[in-house]
Order: C-alpha cells, then structure tokens, then sequence
C-alpha cells in the first residue's frame, strides 16, 4: 500500500473506516471476494493510495456555480440515468438535481398503462395469451444518438441486463417506441451508439448500436451442451438504429462490460472480464490480463456481406469469428484485444476521440489506449496489440468509470478509496513515456460512497463543456433522513469547471441507478402535446363514440375532454372480450386525463390528443365506475362513465 494509505484527511472525520474497507478488499482479492469488507463497514474511511491525497472536501459555498435553481426557472441541463432493476429510465434536472420523470420501458407502469394498453404491450413483447412476456427488467446503460459527434436530441437506447432486450426512446415524446430481444445471448450490459458510419464519409449520425453480452453461454442454448463448459461463449451484437432490427452479432472469447464507440465510426470497443472462459470465480482470476477488445466494423460488414458468417440454432442473424485464435493476422482480423490488467471496469471515449480510458478495477490503474494506434494494429504496424497503450497511471483502489472536461483532464470513479481522481492525459503519457517529473493526477475529492459510474456534462461528445461531474454512490449510509433498510442512493454533484473539484450537493436517487448522461438543455426538444393524427384508432370526433359487438368480442369508443367522458355510460355481457379506444380531445398543454376501472386491473393515462387503448375480460357482472385518474379539472371527480356487466 501506499504511504498515503493510513494518513488522516484534514477536517474528515475517524478515517477507520476507509482503512478498513481497503485492508478488506484486498483480503478479498486474494480469497473470499470484495462484499465481506463492503457490507461489515460502519466507520468513516481513510485516504486513498495516491500521488495527491486530498485536502478537507470543498463545500458548494466555495463553488463557482449556483446550485439552487430559482421557482420559475429552468434547469441548465438534462441528466437521463438508468433505474437499474426497476426497469426504468429516470430524468433529472440539473442541477437542481430535481426528480422530472420516470420513463417506464421494461417495468409496468400503472399511473401512465406502460405493460397495461395495447400500444405499450406490442411494444413490450406479448405472450399468446396476451400476457407480458416479461414483467421484470434491469435497466444499466443509457446513451443518446449523436449527428457529428455531439448529441442530436432525437433517441436515447437503454439495455435490460435481465433478459438481453435494447430499447430506444424518443427524446421528442420521452417515450419508449421500440424493444428488440437479441438472441443467444444473457447478461446484456454494457451498450453505445455508433456516431457515424464507418465507409460513408456523407453519413455524420447514428445508424448502429453496440451492445456486449456479459455471460457466456452454450450456443444455442437449447438443452444440449450443459456440462460442456469450454464451449461456452458470448457474442457481441450490432442493432440498426432505426430499424432496430440485428444486423450481425461476432462470436467472442471474454465476458464484455461496457460498450463504447470512436468518433471516426471505425473501431466499437468492450472491455473484457474473464478471458480465461471460467465459469467459477477462481477460474475467472486464474490469469493476469484481460482485455479490451476492439471490433473493426467495416471488416465486419464486409465479411457478412460476402457471406463468411454462421447462424446459430434457429436465429437468421449472421454471426461472424471474433475470438483471438481466429484474428491472429492483423491485417485481415475483425477484433483486436488489447491487453489490459485484471478485470477491467468500464471504457470510455475521450471528447477529441484520441484515446480510449479503460479501469482497472482489481488493478489500480487506468489503462488509456490510442485509437490511432489499434487501427495501426489493424493495418499490420504493430508488433503487439498491447503497443496501442500509450499511458497506465496508478490513480487509487477500485477504478471503475471515467468522464471527461474539455481542457484534456479525465475524471474517475474509485470504488474502494471512496474517491474521484482528476488526472491529466498528457501528464499520464509523458510518465508512461518515462518522464519523472509528470505528474499524471492532480486533484481527488472524497465521496459517499463507494461510487460506481461517474459523467461529466456533455462529456461523451465532442463538445464536452468541463462543468460538472455526477458520482452516482452505491451507498448512502447515513447521507439522508432514515427510511428503512433500504436505502437511497446518492448521486452527488461535483464542480469540476476549475483547477480543484468541488463538492455541491448530494442528490437522492431511488435504487440502483447505474449510469447517467447529461445533455444541454438546448439540445432537447420535446413535443408538448400529440397529434392526433399520429394515432391510425384516434376516435376524431365524439360522435364516433359507442359500442360495437362482433360475437362476444367488444369494442367501446370514447373521447375525453374535461370534465366528461362522450359515453356517461356503457353495457357489456359477463364473459366478452372487451376492447376500449379512448382519444383525448383536450388541446391544453398538460391536461392529461386518466381512465381506471376498479376489480379489472385497468388504470393509464391520456395526454392531450393522444389515444390509447385496452383490451381485457369482464367475468363478474354488476356496476363498474370508470373514473379519471389524473386530476384534469374543478369538475375532476365527477369525470366518469359507467360500466355495466350484465350477468
């Protein structure tokens, strides 16, 4: 450990705490693993092992930016994060740090019908009985479009780690539009966009998302090959952005985690855990490198469009050899694997798409890799892929994720230590060069604690403004009012705009978020109401309301328009199949009507000319009140119309 390891931070409280947690992680990586220290702790931490250790944190009342965000007035920025295993995705102003909106994408939703009305289930995935196909969801990574290389306000895809689906969001409507399931594949994590085409110079926006499958499994997995363990593998897959349809998926060694992208579009990148292809923990730490492994993708499309590809069990996507022992030629290899230190965490672009930062987790590193030296890799000018590093500075214990200003400075989270390390690119290539006098990191701050992923504004475009970092902490402890066992979670917000980092504010954050992207607010533009022409059953005109009947199959029409529903009331038969289409005639901005009807399970919402509909069983006869859900009016609870179930 480092001379550091056992100093007092000035102003910090008993730094027991932080002793313990390093002396037990390490414990842990050389036998029973990094929770026993984590969940035993209860006492402050003490300093990191570093080159700077910090000074007493800086409080927001020496920060150069106001944090409170007046009534009336906007927040300068979006920040969209993942819910983790809520299944959602989360919007937040900052930095005020307010709660705006939770986008429901694999999760039900019973205040806006998500997983409840047809529209939503078509999207979702039904099974043949019309029920979800799943009800559960892990929300992990969210990244946004891009048109030449800086965000374009129009999608944003987000993974589900549980059951391998890509979903993408309007950002015009903050609404999920479209889920694709990938095949062959389990433990989808990490996913990035493409930010322009590879070939086609005249093509500047995204057309592919990336997405890393973290489990290796047999393929197919249909039953044969339980015990066959060697056989294992995982593929990485390619979706088209519009279509969402998969366009190629290529057969891999490793585990991938993150996922991320040049600028160029020639290189998508993953870093890998377990190129050993264990399938126990200590298999998995029997080596003493990883990887981070790169995908030409021109040779990719170029290999499937000549038709050097296999299938797997009944899927139709064509799946290309990415594994190391069929790319030894570099001149004709599809993947390039960079060796990197044990169990690398996360791979991040920097804003002038030269470098490539991936953590070192188990190490204390962070390896930085040159783009232009993987695709000398690619071009027969390397003797080794390990030749593209071009910087490995030691920051602290547990690196995990990095963010980026604009004044060539990287930001990473350490896990263990507690800490953000702030260490300069050109100061860490000079010292990787040999140069003593470098000094690669130059300022930490304290966090709470234990963070995970970390993002700085606009950081992951080309026009990254150095303003603000978000630690998204995966312990809270005693950061907020007590409200059970369970535990919120801090994201706090960091002014990184001058030569030291300091500490603004602590946001609370329902669990788990895991990463989070922050966009200029200028950048976002959002449709206010719908229209209804968008909608192919919009009822258009109250006049087309009432009741259809096709055997003991149902349709009702209605409109809203507050205070009153077209039907006051309508009558059905116990046993039909009831459809109900109900289009919002409201024209008011924010005027959005509900519509639930009690012992039936149905409940969603209706913005201003949306439409939306629901079909369900009515068994039980008597008198069903359907009311408004969303208040919409003086007049609101008087909103209703009557069903009646006649036995």
């Amino acid at each position: 450990m480092s001379q550091h390891q056992d100093q007092k931070l000035d102003g910090q409280p008993d730094a027991s705490r932080r002793k313990f947690l390093n002396t037990a992680a390490f414990a842990g990586l050389a036998g029973a693993g990094l929770s026993v220290g984590l969940s035993a702790c209860k006492q402050e931490q003490a300093p990191a092992p570093a080159q700077n250790a910090p000074a007493a944190a800086p409080t927001a009342a020496a920060g150069a930016h106001k944090i409170e965000v007046p009534p009336g007035e906007l927040d300068t920025y979006y920040s969209f994060s993942s819910g983790g295993h809520s299944g959602d995705v989360r919007i937040y102003g900052l930095p005020s740090g307010r709660q705006l909106k939770s986008i429901p994408v694999f999760n039900v939703d019973c205040m806006s019908g998500w997983g409840i009305t047809n529209e939503s289930k078509a999207i979702v995935g039904t099974r043949p009985d019309g029920r979800l196909k799943y009800i559960t969801g892990d929300t992990h990574h969210v990244h946004p479009s891009y048109t030449d290389g800086t965000y374009d306000g129009k999608y944003i895809f987000v993974n589900d780690k549980i059951h391998s689906r890509l979903a993408r969001i309007r950002l015009d409507t903050m609404e999920c539009d479209k889920i694709t399931d990938l095949p062959n594949v389990q433990g989808f994590h990490g996913t990035f966009p493409d930010k322009r085409d590879p070939v086609d110079a005249a093509v500047n926006h995204t057309t592919r998302v990336f997405c890393g499958a973290e489990f290796s499994i047999p393929l197919p997995n249909d039953g044969h090959g339980l015990d066959d363990t060697a056989a294992y593998r995982s593929l990485f897959t390619c979706v088209d952005a519009e279509t969402m349809q998969v366009r190629w998926q290529v057969l891999i060694d490793g585990n991938c985690d993150l996922v991320a992208t040049s600028y160029d579009g020639k290189l998508a990148a993953t870093n890998q855990y377990n190129v050993e292809m264990g399938i126990h923990y200590p298999e998995m730490m029997a080596g003493e490198w990883d990887a981070c492994l790169f995908f030409n993708v021109a040779r990719i499309e170029e290999a499937v469009k000549a038709g050097k590809v296999t299938h797997i069990g009944s899927s139709k996507v064509p799946v290309v050899d990415g594994r190391k022992e069929a790319n030894a030629d570099p001149k004709t290899a599809l993947t390039c694997y960079v060796p990197i230190p044990k169990n690398p965490h996360g791979v991040n672009t920097s804003p002038d798409g030269k470098y490539y930062a991936c953590s070192g987790k188990l190490s204390p590193t962070a390896s930085l890799i040159s783009h232009e030296q993987v695709l000398k890799w690619f071009d027969g000018e390397l003797k080794e892929a390990r030749e593209a590093v071009v910087a490995e500075p030691e920051i602290g214990l547990g690196p995990l994720h990095t963010g980026f200003d604009n004044k060539g400075n990287a930001y990473t989270t350490l896990f263990l230590d507690s800490q953000i390390v702030k260490w300069n690119l050109d100061a860490a290539i000079k010292s990787f060069q040999g140069d003593k006098t470098a000094v690669p990191v130059v300022d930490r701050l304290d966090v709470h604690y234990q963070p995970g992923h970390g993002f700085t504004s606009m950081g992951e475009t080309k026009e990254a403004d150095g303003q603000y970092f978000i630690s998204d902490n995966k312990f809270s402890k005693d950061r907020f009012l007590p409200v059970g066992p369970l535990h919120p979670e801090t994201a706090q917000m960091i002014d990184i705009s001058g030569d030291k980092m300091v500490l603004l504010a602590d946001h609370s954050v329902t669990s788990e978020p895991h990463d989070s992207i922050v966009i200029r607010r200028d950048i976002i533009k959002t449709r206010q109401i719908y229209d209804m022409n968008d909608f192919p059953n919009a009822v258009k005109d109250p006049k087309e309301s009432g009741l259809t009947r096709e055997g003991n199959k149902v349709t009702i029409k209605l409109t809203s328009q507050a205070p009153a529903y077209s039907l006051p009331e309508f009558r059905v038969k116990k046993g039909d199949e009831v459809t109900i289409i109900l289009t919002n005639h409201d024209k008011v901005e924010d005027l959005t009507h509900g519509f639930a009807i009690p012992k039936h399970d149905i409940n969603f919402a209706v913005s201003p000319q949306e439409t939306k509909s629901v079909t369900f069983k009515v068994d039980q006869p008597g008198v069903y009140w359907c009311y408004c859900t969303h208040f919409c009016h003086a007049l609101h609870l008087e909103m209703r119309s009557r069903m009646i179930v006649e036995a």
